[in-house]
């Protein structure tokens, strides 16, 4: 009988430890960083696809200043490919967002692109993955959201350029 008393007391003690073992355990808790940018595009080539009127397959280089929620500065390179036909279609981008203090936050997204029956793109809708960070963003984790209006460009331009929001959804690693 006193084995299976130490027997049952050992169960209830190892229950215990299970049970309030996480609550010690720091948890990663995730934070938001809403930011408003403008861009233009600074490298562009076209590159014409036979199958139907109007396809190309455009790889761009867009940079720009961003503006985070709590006034912060900085700025945003984008490389990215799109498949359009009549200035519509879908886009593989790579961002990187440099803050003031030297630190960087990459991302990756598709998204797509919306135009005018006449071919005009108008808007673009991306979501993707945080893939790398740098500085205080150190071992970042987490998503990313985005949509653009997109201006007509003006004679000279290499493109549209765009003004929208993002949205990091985001963890770091504990300290």
């Amino acid at each position: 009988m006193t084995i299976r008393r130490c027997f049952i007391g050992l169960a209830i003690a190892v229950i215990f430890v299970i049970a309030i073992c996480p609550l010690g355990v720091p948890q990663a808790r995730a934070e938001t960083l809403k930011l408003r940018y403008f861009s233009h595009v600074t490298k562009t080539e076209f590159f014409p696809i036979a199958d139907v009127e109007g396809h190309f397959v455009v790889p761009n280089i867009r940079e720009g200043a961003i503006i985070l929620e709590n006034g912060e500065l900085g700025w945003v390179k984008i490389t990215l490919v799109n498949d359009m036909i009549r200035g519509a279609g879908s886009s593989d981008a790579y961002s990187t967002y440099t803050f003031q203090d030297g630190s960087t936050i990459t991302t990756h997204s598709k998204g797509k692109i919306e135009a005018t029956p006449q071919g005009v793109p108008l808007a673009a809708k991306f979501d993707g993955d945080i893939v790398h960070g740098t500085g205080r963003f150190q071992g970042i984790k987490g998503t990313m959201t985005m949509s653009s209006k997109l201006l007509p460009p003006e004679k000279g331009e290499l493109g549209p350029k765009a003004i929208g929001e993002t949205t990091l959804t985001y963890t770091l690693p504990s300290k």
